[in-house]
């Protein structure tokens, strides 16, 4: 049984939104995308590791059509060409019901029922499923307790408004912090593993 890992960008107050670029997403009159950009410190893997082994993306439609604009289009020789070259040979799969429109090498329908198909994927042999971006997708994915790890980096900053990494969707659920470090710039990169359900209790009297 493979895993579900959802790895973010997100900032202190959860928008995850267009952290790459200004033209990246600007839905919902967006103005700060490439908010990360001054905080890239170039000290290596910023997902911490979750690309150093052989995975497939979960993605959402409105980012499927972002990358795919994207990342099939980077010249060899390129600064981001290794990440292209793993985006574009990875399985993606993607929340929509309509294949024939997915043009992008290797890349599959959820169909309808995007948590049973996730589901049935997590059971089956394979890489491990990373998330990127796709927050309507995520928020679905937290809802019906899919998710086996959280791979944050949170960013010194408050945004505001944008697309966020949590609504009042998702199941309750505890994490353990399974690692975490500090970059240069102030950016947390945490992993926290799912442990089940919430516990709770009142303090000794």
């Amino acid at each position: 049984m493979r895993k579900l890992i959802v790895a973010a960008f997100v900032s202190l107050d959860g928008v995850m939104q267009a952290p790459g670029g200004p033209e990246e997403d600007t839905s919902g009159g967006f103005a700060y995308g490439g908010w990360i950009v001054p905080y890239a410190d170039g000290s290596g893997d910023v997902m911490d590791g979750v690309f150093t082994r052989p995975f497939a993306l979960l993605l959402g439609r409105r980012t499927y059509e972002i990358f795919a604009s994207y990342w099939p289009h980077v010249r060899e020789g390129a600064p981001h060409r290794f990440i292209a070259d793993m985006f574009n040979h990875a399985t993606k799969h993607v929340a929509t019901h309509n294949a024939e429109t997915l043009q992008w090498q290797s890349s599959r329908a959820l169909g309808a029922d995007i948590a049973a198909a996730v589901r049935e994927l997590k059971r089956t042999d394979g890489p491990d499923l990373v998330t990127q971006g796709s927050s309507e997708l995520v928020h679905q994915l937290l809802a019906a307790g899919l998710v086996d790890e959280l791979r944050l980096i949170v960013h010194p900053i408050l945004l505001g408004q944008g697309k966020r990494l949590f609504d009042d969707r998702a199941q309750p659920s505890a994490f353990r912090l399974d690692a975490t470090r500090t970059t240069s710039t102030g950016v947390l990169v945490n992993r926290y593993v799912c442990e089940g359900d919430v516990r709770t209790g009142p303090f000794a009297s």
